[in-house]
């Protein structure tokens, strides 16, 4: 786990003020979306609409942001090099467990990746597992941003410990970003179990109040009405993936990507 990395950010971003009057180490969010290493990202941007969801969730490129999950690093390679010269970002991820023999941990694979993308050193790229956070952490973050991943938590059964990690890591005004697939408030439960990616607002809502936090605001942001929400392969049916290769390929494309929820939530008293 890259810990130093994440104390020597926080260091920086308390003792080194002058850092953000230094327009030339701090691209804007929109210098950063037209960045050329995201060409092969930008056209999502229709989908994923970054610079109005980080609006939402309040981002500043002064804050200590955590990106939960991040995966392939769509949005690293938007907050990142955003948020790395003023503020503090980190990647979490639940415990992987012990890797293979031979294979680097999940921290190492990630800050490398995340280096590779965005040019930053790996050794000044924050990225923790839930197991590994310290006392010392909590209460220390302005927001942490999840994207599309609570399907997999509760698939895995892993979203108690993860929330309330989650909670425990939030300072005392610090809040919590979703957007996540979205069914129908009246889907059946195999369309809204998350098992096909999908879950329903208002069950995400009282997952949230159940650990401790209470919904700020929901934006429809990332909202898409063409999607029905209930295919048999899934959310994986639309693109990116189009689970189904060419078949219905020009309709799929055509509906584009996921409905989507878009949910802000604050620690509750």
């Amino acid at each position: 786990m890259r810990l130093a990395p994440l104390f020597a950010a926080l260091a920086i971003s308390v003792s080194a003020p002058a850092l953000a009057d230094d327009h030339a180490e701090a691209p804007s969010l929109e210098d950063v979306l037209a960045m050329d290493a995201r060409a092969q990202d930008a056209p999502r941007d229709r989908y994923r609409n970054p610079a109005e969801t980080l609006g939402f969730f309040g981002v500043e490129p002064t804050m200590r942001v955590v990106e939960y999950g991040p995966g392939g690093g769509w949005y690293t390679r938007v907050l990142l090099p955003w948020i790395a010269p003023q503020g503090t970002y980190m990647a979490m991820q639940a415990d992987t467990g012990a890797p293979e023999e031979g294979t680097p941990p999940w921290t190492q694979r990630f800050t490398t990746a995340a280096s590779g993308w965005t040019g930053i050193p790996a050794e000044e790229i924050a990225a923790f597992e839930t197991d590994e956070i310290t006392e010392d952490m909590h209460g220390t973050v302005d927001r942490i941003l999840v994207f599309r991943s609570l399907h997999g938590l509760l698939n895995n059964e892993a979203a108690d410990t993860q929330l309330r990690a989650m909670r425990r890591l939030l300072a005392d005004d610090g809040m919590v970003g979703v957007v996540q697939h979205r069914a129908p408030e009246d889907a059946s439960y195999d369309d809204a179990n998350g098992s096909r990616g999908y879950l329903r607002q208002a069950d995400v809502i009282r997952l949230f109040a159940v650990h401790g936090f209470d919904l700020v605001a929901a934006s429809e942001i990332n909202a898409n009405p063409d999607d029905p929400a209930d295919w048999e392969r899934g959310v994986w049916t639309l693109p990116p993936v189009l689970a189904g290769g060419d078949e219905d390929r020009e309709r799929l494309m055509a509906i584009g990507e996921s409905d989507r929820m878009t949910l802000l939530f604050r620690k509750a008293d």
